[in-house]
């Protein structure tokens, strides 16, 4: 029992990652950008660190179908509730406490997260994995766990930059309680020590480019951050752990004032110091998700513990059991994206009001942000390959395919990767280390949510092919423009876009 059932929660987790994802979909935005990252390795990218590309670049060593992309956060998601599950064991839990805090991971915003191809489901398993072995120190005070400790540090950093945060709480956690007295711990050091020297080459790379990192994270402030209320973020925090907040707030409180789990008041201070710092900083209300899948196990023993000597906890156990999943099936279509896309848009009325609707705009619209982020991707592709193949075979050798932004251009490559297109290129983002600069292009593919039609006289012909006309899409009426021979001014204005671009970037 000790290891089976943390395994069957990690078996059933990533097998039904399989069965929630309906056809109608396709992959997401952010999806494709880190698969074209993985075309062109380097120790880091302006939006993210490296290790998310390393994952694309192995998916689309194996022919890169569908099932390979989620092969990865399925993965990850699979590894953080086996530890979450291990956990309660680990902390004395029983098959309920064990099984409860399996069930709290499997039916909370983890469900959703696990389902996309983007960094934040490996932060959540890196922010478990070094608190499970933080929790292995405390207990058995082997080296060897704070070197893991150190290792999951150094791949969070590689994986993305709020681990920065995570291990400021950590620290402050240590000075706050009396694992204090770790920092005499020449081990703590030597793992503070892997961690660097696992971050060292993105970093470097990091001071090389300007620290572009600071540059994305004023952006996200100007565009997104700026959006983001502290009522919103504190609601937030509720509703997407709603079905385990009877089990996480009482494993919290037990953590911090408790008798029983004194010995890792350290673990329950990094959640609140880390999400704290999060709202204080205005950030993206999912990325404290990290932080509460620990206080699951924690909370579940607790629950045992008080339910040891009840006369009828035969029948309460699985009824608790079965709380999380009734919330889970309740919201199954926001969870999942089972359903299509009229239909999650039928369903607006009833649910807006939990800003189920609402986008990184602070509006709300048709169909929640990551489902319209899902679709219209295949079509563009296709009408931007039918617009090549339209182009007489003396212009498809010189011609540059240029998009607006990043999730066009590698949708563009994701779809196209097995034709003879050329590699579609963009502006926007880390598609500024590999734009071309156009010195000797007869053909213009422009592919622009707001394409600029005032250019047309710069060309010796330009037409408008198509648009994307899924209704529902993020990228409804994305037009596909060819433009035939640009003059000088087409290319200057290309080539100082292209310097201007990077000179924001990189700080020059």
């Amino acid at each position: 029992m000790k290891r089976f059932l943390p395994l069957a929660f990690a078996l059933v987790k990533f097998v039904s990652g399989y069965f929630f994802i309906s056809p109608a979909y396709d992959l997401q935005r952010d999806e494709y950008l880190y698969l074209n990252q993985g075309q062109h390795l380097a120790w880091g990218y302006l939006e993210v660190p490296p290790l998310i590309a390393v994952q694309g670049w192995v998916t689309l060593a194996l022919g890169g179908a569908e099932g390979w992309v989620k092969f990865w956060p399925f993965l990850w998601g699979a590894a953080t509730v086996y530890l979450v599950v291990r956990l309660a064991g680990r902390l004395g839990g029983g098959w309920f406490a064990q099984s409860l805090a399996g069930t709290c991971y499997l039916a909370s915003a983890f469900a959703r997260l696990n389902i996309l191809f983007q960094p934040n489901s490996f932060e959540v398993f890196g922010f478990m994995a070094c608190l499970y072995w933080l929790v292995c120190f405390i207990q058995e005070a082997r080296p060897r766990h704070l070197y893991l400790l150190g290792l999951g540090l150094g791949l969070g950093l590689l994986n993305k930059y709020t681990t920065l945060f995570f291990i400021a709480a950590l620290g402050g956690a240590l000075l706050l309680t009396p694992a204090r007295r770790l920092l005499g711990n020449r081990h703590l050091w030597g793992a503070a020590g892997l961690t660097l020297l696992l971050w060292l080459p993105n970093a470097l790379w990091q001071l090389r480019h300007g620290i572009p990192f600071l540059h994305h994270m004023a952006l996200l402030k100007e565009s997104q951050l700026v959006h983001v209320e502290a009522a919103d973020f504190w609601k937030a925090q509720l509703l997407m752990c709603l079905p385990a907040t009877w089990v996480w707030v009482p494993g919290l409180l037990a953590l911090l004032g408790g008798r029983a789990f004194r010995a890792y008041r350290p673990v329950g201070w990094v959640p609140v110091l880390g999400v704290g710092l999060l709202a204080a900083l205005h950030g993206k209300d999912y990325y404290a998700l990290g932080y509460y899948p620990v206080l699951f196990a924690f909370g579940a023993v607790w629950w045992e513990t008080r339910l040891r000597n009840f006369r009828g906890k035969a029948l309460v156990q699985p009824v608790l059991l079965a709380v999380p999943l009734v919330f889970l099936v309740s919201f199954l279509p926001f969870v999942f994206p089972v359903r299509r896309p009229a239909t999650m848009a039928a369903l607006r009325p009833q649910y807006v009001g939990l800003g189920l609707y609402r986008w990184e705009d602070g509006r709300d619209h048709t169909l929640p942000q990551d489902y319209a982020d899902m679709l219209g991707w295949h079509e563009l592709a296709e009408k931007t390959w039918a617009a090549y193949q339209s182009l007489p075979d003396s212009l498809r050798a010189h011609t540059l395919i240029h998009c607006a932004n990043y999730g066009q251009a590698s949708a563009i490559n994701y779809y196209n990767r097995h034709r003879p297109l050329p590699p579609a290129n963009s502006l926007n983002g880390s598609f500024l280390f590999w734009y071309p600069v156009p010195a000797r292009c007869r053909a213009l593919i422009i592919v622009d949510n707001e394409p600029d039609d005032e250019l047309a006289p710069h060309f010796a012909a330009y037409r408008r092919f198509g648009t994307v006309a899924d209704s529902y899409a993020r990228e409804r009426g994305t037009a596909i423009t060819i433009g035939i021979l640009p003059d000088s001014y087409i290319r200057a204005l290309l080539s100082r876009e292209w310097r201007a671009g990077l000179a924001e970037w990189e700080g020059h």
